[in-house]
């Protein structure tokens, strides 16, 4: 993917990867739009970000998409990345059956929306002389933590599908990338989150996936490498798997014991 030149919409771009992410592009010189929920949050991040776009979407809205991609296309005909990493990340007890209403919303979010966006402007994108989909996935798509089991079955789902539509994408402009993050420090799981010393710092995390993007225009998974362990874990036996999966759990309070 080039990193310069382009028209990129990030949608959860009002906050931690989504917003660092837009004022990397954005400082690159590309034009960059911004999508999130609330007016509020999208119009602080252009005003400090001066000629930075913004565009209002609910992703759970699943019967917005097809009106937002029309305006999207119409307003920005130039359009020719899209970056979909909006997500939520909340705990489960499954041995008490929490309420289901996070199962359905996190599928939604992680996992419905963004194919329905991308399906959506696929045909835009093909028309373009070079285009991307990028995919914000998540180590935890290789090594579930068992605190947030939906979350990380979506990013294992996003993860595969990734795979399948770079496949079928392989002859035409439009290049799929997987940014694959680690524990980073944001609000995905609360404020604590961004103090937390397990997690990678924000700054450093996007310094370090920037600099591959640059240096590796060909690259297909973007991984930092405080991600390899979670990433790779799956090449190792399975003793060392086994490791991973339960030491990843033990520092995370995993299996929900009351």
């Amino acid at each position: 993917m080039q990193c310069t030149g382009n028209t990129i919409l990030i949608t959860g771009g009002t906050s931690g990867i989504g917003r660092a992410l837009a004022e990397a592009f954005h400082q690159l010189g590309n034009e960059v739009i911004v999508a999130g929920r609330r007016r509020e949050l999208l119009d602080r991040v252009t005003t400090e970000n001066p000629g930075m776009r913004s565009a209002v979407l609910d992703v759970q809205d699943l019967g917005g998409l097809e009106a937002f991609t029309d305006r999207i296309v119409r307003n920005h005909p130039s359009l020719n990345v899209l970056i979909n990493n909006a997500g939520i990340m909340k705990p489960e007890n499954l041995r008490k059956g929490d309420d289901f209403s996070t199962v359905e919303a996190t599928i939604t979010t992680n996992l419905i929306a963004p194919l329905r966006l991308t399906a959506a402007l696929l045909p835009h994108l093909q028309q373009q002389p070079r285009a991307a989909v990028m995919n914000v996935s998540s180590g935890l798509a290789f090594v579930p933590m068992a605190l947030t089991p939906t979350y990380c079955a979506t990013k294992a789902a996003m993860h595969s599908w990734t795979q399948s539509l770079r496949w079928q994408l392989r002859s035409s402009s439009v290049e799929v990338l997987e940014l694959i993050p680690p524990y980073v420090q944001t609000e995905l799981m609360g404020p604590r989150q961004t103090q937390d010393p397990r997690a990678m710092p924000l700054a450093e995390f996007i310094r370090e996936a920037m600099q591959i993007l640059r240096t590796q225009p060909a690259v297909q998974e973007i991984c930092v490498q405080r991600v390899y362990p979670l990433r790779y874990a799956g090449s190792l036996d399975l003793v060392k798997y086994t490791e991973m999966f339960q030491g990843l759990n033990s520092g995370f309070g995993g299996d929900h014991q009351e």
